[in-house]
């Protein structure tokens, strides 16, 4: 395989800062080889449809090799691909493909653990106290009379201890499952390591990184205590010890050197959970990274209030670095948004009722053309394209994600944003391979996949064909750091660009008011043009002014 550094076809400065960027979950997107998996040949089948969506870049959910414990989150090989996914020669041919396309890709890097079957942990194992290898990670003695403690206070996210007690009686650190052994970043290997790692992917052509867990590298000097505090809580409040530690930025600095070295752009992006936005901007400072996940604004509730507080708040937190704002409405680890905002607010990212489908599709929509209004980047969960809803009633027996077997942490509903995406009417799993799916796809999926809403005007997929050409030809959508709020009644949120201006009807109610211009685009039916017009509950419109 020869190494390639070309960038796409289609290249500009600073493409990031108003880039569309898709995330691919490769095991359910598309599937080439039958065996109900999806994998990265389909991915590379599929490609057209995203370049004809009109995105910039496609992000990939890890495919390296991995025992899967958290689908994928878990390596094993960062230099290998799963054969589940298939080979490297595989990951070449479709970056080459994207860049023919004028697709950027940018792929999962996952620093802060490894699997327990990484060879570095297995030699540390087998070597025993003392090992080398064990300094790459953190391992440590128990505490009580036998050692029979954990060493801290601390607890998995994903539940229980984050502590796991080997054989011969030392103990490990892993923030989230045991089969995932968080490195130790103060060791100088774990840091040549992951430089190499960025080598050989940006050799390979990718365009750039997400950098998951990126808040999580560094713990606090000495691992100590929480004391007896609520960490989950901790999080809303003040900065944990095992996160968004301030060591974490020299190694950020590293990193944006490797990247400034290679053509076309390279960028990474970082999967930052932090008390407030002004400490995510930290992440993206001028010489760190490039972007960073807009988490408070994927939580944000259906409320003209809540949403207007949270776009102020990243604008004003990103101006000061030069950093673009990121919105992102649905992902991996989450709810979809069309489900979410079917149910009624403060029930957080995690259902486990459809709601009102309707009233979630409506809004849905509406939510997309005010967040590819606003100014920066914007991140798009494959199959929102299309609409589609959580399966929230997936029976217990078919359920994949790791955190549903445990008895504490997360909810472990995360598998309903995951079943396979449609791409055809008909067919064992409407399109996504000839060998069924991996998690069972609802009665009647069918009726939201590409080829239903190809060429249906009124179909969600052609509102972001529309929505996305639009952003692209429109000078005064895309880059920037700024909105300008416009008068508006009560649940209603009214902005202005360059020529251009956004309502958003958040109210359950019709509302009239002033048209500002000329309709471009409307999440939904409105009505007639003149001097006043009537705005349909959880609509939104775009005007050309």
């Amino acid at each position: 395989m020869t190494p390639h550094l070309t960038a796409p076809a289609t290249t500009r400065t600073g493409w990031w800062q108003d880039a569309v960027i898709y995330q691919v979950y490769p095991r359910s997107f598309a599937d080439a080889d039958g065996d109900g998996m999806g994998d990265l040949e389909g991915v590379r089948t599929r490609l057209p449809h995203l370049r004809d969506l009109g995105v910039d870049a496609v992000w990939l959910s890890p495919f390296y090799a991995s025992p899967q414990a958290d689908a994928g989150y878990d390596v094993a090989d960062y230099r290998a691909v799963d054969p589940m996914f298939g080979t490297l020669h595989d990951a070449d041919a479709l970056i080459r493909d994207a860049h023919g396309l004028g697709l950027r890709i940018i792929v999962d890097l996952v620093p802060n653990h490894s699997s327990d079957q990484h060879e570095w942990f297995k030699r540390a194992l087998r070597e025993g106290p003392g090992s080398a290898l064990r300094a790459r990670y953190h391992f440590r003695a128990g505490r009580g009379a036998d050692g029979e403690l954990p060493p801290n206070d601390w607890e998995s996210i994903f539940g229980g201890p984050a502590w796991t007690r080997t054989e011969d009686g030392e103990w490990y650190l892993h923030l989230f499952a045991p089969e995932q052994p968080d490195f130790n970043w103060e060791h100088p290997a774990v840091a040549d390591e992951f430089r190499s790692i960025l080598r050989f992917w940006l050799d390979m052509g990718v365009d750039g990184f997400r950098v998951d867990v990126a808040h999580g590298l560094v713990k606090a000097a000495g691992l100590p205590d929480i004391g007896g505090a609520d960490q989950l809580k901790l999080l809303g409040n003040d900065v944990m010890p095992f996160f968004d530690q301030d060591g974490v930025h020299e190694i950020y600095r590293s990193w944006r050197r490797i990247l400034d070295e290679y053509p076309g752009e390279r960028i990474a992006v970082a999967e930052a959970w932090t008390p407030t936005v002004e400490r995510t901007a930290h992440y993206v400072r001028p010489d760190e990274l490039h972007q960073a996940f807009n988490f408070q604004y994927l939580g944000a509730p259906w409320d003209a209030g809540a949403l207007r507080e949270v776009i102020d708040v990243s604008l004003a937190a990103m101006r000061p670095v030069g950093a673009p704002a990121t919105w992102v409405l649905s992902n991996h680890d989450v709810t979809r948004h069309t489900t979410r905002f079917a149910n009624p607010p403060g029930l957080g990212t995690q259902l486990r009722t459809p709601g009102d489908r309707e009233l979630g599709l409506r809004r849905a929509r509406a939510a997309t053309l005010l967040m590819l209004a606003l100014p920066g980047s914007a991140y798009v969960y494959q199959g929102e394209e299309l609409g589609l809803p959580d399966v929230t009633d997936l029976p217990d027996e078919v359920r994949q994600d790791p955190s549903f077997f445990r008895a504490e942490g997360q909810d472990g509903f995360r598998d309903g944003c995951r079943v396979p995406i449609p791409w055809t009417v008909d067919g064992s799993s409407y399109g996504f391979g000839d060998g069924g799916s991996w998690l069972p796809q609802p009665e009647g999926w069918g009726a939201l996949s590409v080829q239903a809403q190809t060429g249906d005007p009124r179909s969600t997929l052609e509102l972001y064909r529309a929505a996305l050409a639009a952003r692209r030809a429109h000078p005064g959508l895309g880059a920037g750091d700024a909105v300008e709020w416009l008068a508006a009644p009560e649940g209603v949120l009214a902005f202005a660009r360059p020529g251009f201006v956004c309502t958003v009807n958040l109210t359950g109610g019709p509302v009239a008011l002033p048209a500002p211009g000329e309709v471009l685009l409307a999440s939904g039916e409105v009505g007639p043009g003149g001097p006043e017009f009537e705005l349909p509950a959880d609509t939104a419109v775009w005007w050309t002014v």
